[in-house]
Protein backbone atom coordinates (compact mmCIF):
# COMPACT_ATOMS: atom_id res chain seq x y z
CA UNK A 1 0.00 0.00 0.00
CA UNK A 2 1.43 3.39 -1.09
CA UNK A 3 0.79 6.46 1.26
CA UNK A 4 -0.21 9.57 0.26
CA UNK A 5 2.19 12.34 1.47
CA UNK A 6 0.34 15.70 1.80
CA UNK A 7 2.22 18.88 2.03
CA UNK A 8 1.75 21.78 4.24
CA UNK A 9 1.24 24.01 1.84
CA UNK A 10 -0.88 26.43 3.41
CA UNK A 11 1.84 26.45 6.30
CA UNK A 12 2.31 30.28 7.16
CA UNK A 13 -1.26 30.94 5.78
CA UNK A 14 -4.10 32.63 8.15
CA UNK A 15 -7.80 31.62 7.36
CA UNK A 16 -11.07 32.80 8.57
CA UNK A 17 -14.01 30.61 8.30
CA UNK A 18 -17.33 32.04 8.60
CA UNK A 19 -21.00 31.40 9.00
CA UNK A 20 -22.82 34.47 7.57
CA UNK A 21 -26.34 34.89 8.28
CA UNK A 22 -28.95 32.29 10.01
CA UNK A 23 -27.71 29.69 8.76
CA UNK A 24 -27.63 27.19 11.49
CA UNK A 25 -25.84 24.62 9.77
CA UNK A 26 -21.99 23.80 10.32
CA UNK A 27 -20.56 20.82 9.85
CA UNK A 28 -19.57 21.81 5.99
CA UNK A 29 -17.31 24.80 7.40
CA UNK A 30 -15.83 22.55 10.30
CA UNK A 31 -14.99 19.84 7.75
CA UNK A 32 -13.28 22.65 5.23
CA UNK A 33 -11.56 24.18 8.46
CA UNK A 34 -10.11 20.69 9.40
CA UNK A 35 -8.74 20.20 6.00
CA UNK A 36 -7.47 23.85 5.51
CA UNK A 37 -5.78 23.44 9.40
CA UNK A 38 -4.36 20.19 8.21
CA UNK A 39 -2.83 21.64 4.94
CA UNK A 40 -0.90 23.66 7.34
CA UNK A 41 -3.26 26.89 8.11
CA UNK A 42 -3.66 28.01 10.61
CA UNK A 43 -7.73 28.68 11.12
CA UNK A 44 -9.92 30.97 12.76
CA UNK A 45 -13.52 30.02 12.92
CA UNK A 46 -16.74 32.22 13.98
CA UNK A 47 -18.99 30.21 14.70
CA UNK A 48 -22.59 30.53 13.52
CA UNK A 49 -25.16 33.71 12.77
CA UNK A 50 -21.98 36.22 11.81
CA UNK A 51 -22.82 39.41 10.50
CA UNK A 52 -21.07 40.41 7.56
CA UNK A 53 -19.63 43.85 9.95
CA UNK A 54 -18.46 41.16 12.29
CA UNK A 55 -16.60 38.79 9.93
CA UNK A 56 -14.63 41.68 8.39
CA UNK A 57 -13.22 42.85 11.56
CA UNK A 58 -12.61 39.51 13.16
CA UNK A 59 -10.86 39.23 9.40
CA UNK A 60 -9.09 42.57 9.96
CA UNK A 61 -7.96 41.64 13.89
CA UNK A 62 -6.58 38.71 13.04
CA UNK A 63 -4.59 39.61 9.68
CA UNK A 64 -6.05 36.92 7.65
CA UNK A 65 -4.86 36.15 4.30
CA UNK A 66 -8.39 34.77 3.06
CA UNK A 67 -11.68 34.57 4.60
CA UNK A 68 -13.95 31.93 3.79
CA UNK A 69 -18.38 32.27 3.93
CA UNK A 70 -20.18 28.75 4.51
CA UNK A 71 -23.62 29.40 3.31
CA UNK A 72 -26.26 26.93 2.52
CA UNK A 73 -29.14 29.49 3.20
CA UNK A 74 -29.50 30.57 -0.31
CA UNK A 75 -28.80 34.22 0.49
CA UNK A 76 -25.13 33.80 -0.56
CA UNK A 77 -24.95 36.34 -3.33
CA UNK A 78 -26.76 39.05 -0.43
CA UNK A 79 -24.31 37.67 2.31
CA UNK A 80 -21.07 37.59 0.09
CA UNK A 81 -21.48 41.17 -1.44
CA UNK A 82 -21.73 42.09 1.70
CA UNK A 83 -18.86 40.72 3.57
CA UNK A 84 -16.95 41.83 0.62
CA UNK A 85 -17.62 45.39 0.94
CA UNK A 86 -17.25 45.37 4.64
CA UNK A 87 -13.79 44.24 4.13
CA UNK A 88 -13.22 46.78 1.57
CA UNK A 89 -14.82 49.91 3.86
CA UNK A 90 -11.97 47.92 6.64
CA UNK A 91 -9.36 48.87 4.18
CA UNK A 92 -8.74 44.88 3.81
CA UNK A 93 -10.34 44.84 0.56
CA UNK A 94 -7.48 42.61 -0.70
CA UNK A 95 -8.09 39.61 1.44
CA UNK A 96 -8.98 36.96 -0.54
CA UNK A 97 -12.90 35.41 -0.29
CA UNK A 98 -14.09 31.80 -1.23
CA UNK A 99 -17.34 30.29 -0.56
CA UNK A 100 -18.78 27.08 -0.10
CA UNK A 101 -22.22 25.77 0.46
CA UNK A 102 -25.14 25.05 -1.55
CA UNK A 103 -24.19 27.49 -4.68
CA UNK A 104 -26.16 27.09 -7.74
CA UNK A 105 -24.20 27.40 -11.30
CA UNK A 106 -25.77 30.22 -12.29
CA UNK A 107 -24.67 31.98 -9.61
CA UNK A 108 -21.13 31.15 -10.03
CA UNK A 109 -20.32 34.60 -12.25
CA UNK A 110 -22.32 36.78 -10.33
CA UNK A 111 -19.84 35.69 -7.28
CA UNK A 112 -16.77 35.95 -9.29
CA UNK A 113 -17.78 38.92 -10.29
CA UNK A 114 -17.72 40.52 -6.89
CA UNK A 115 -14.04 38.75 -6.34
CA UNK A 116 -14.88 35.37 -4.96
CA UNK A 117 -11.37 33.51 -5.70
CA UNK A 118 -13.17 29.88 -5.02
CA UNK A 119 -16.54 28.41 -4.94
CA UNK A 120 -16.98 24.71 -3.36
CA UNK A 121 -19.72 22.77 -2.98
CA UNK A 122 -20.60 19.16 -1.31
CA UNK A 123 -19.48 17.70 -3.97
CA UNK A 124 -15.88 18.80 -4.73
CA UNK A 125 -13.04 16.18 -3.11
CA UNK A 126 -11.32 17.89 -0.06
CA UNK A 127 -7.97 17.87 -1.61
CA UNK A 128 -9.26 19.70 -4.92
CA UNK A 129 -10.68 22.92 -2.10
CA UNK A 130 -7.35 22.79 -0.36
CA UNK A 131 -5.35 23.10 -3.60
CA UNK A 132 -7.29 25.52 -5.17
CA UNK A 133 -7.17 28.03 -1.81
CA UNK A 134 -3.52 27.13 -2.38
CA UNK A 135 -3.49 28.61 -5.63
CA UNK A 136 -5.73 31.71 -4.61
CA UNK A 137 -3.16 32.51 -2.39
CA UNK A 138 0.04 31.96 -4.33
CA UNK A 139 1.05 28.73 -2.25
CA UNK A 140 3.94 27.09 -3.48
CA UNK A 141 4.58 23.42 -2.34
CA UNK A 142 7.17 22.59 0.33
Amino acid sequence: MTAILRLPVLRGRRILIAKPGLDGHDVGAKVIALALRDAGAEVIYTGLRKSPEYIARVAVDEDVDAVGLSVLSGSHCELVAQTIACLCEAGAGEIKVFVGGTIPKEDFDYLRGLGVCGIYTSSMHLDVVVASVADALAVQPA
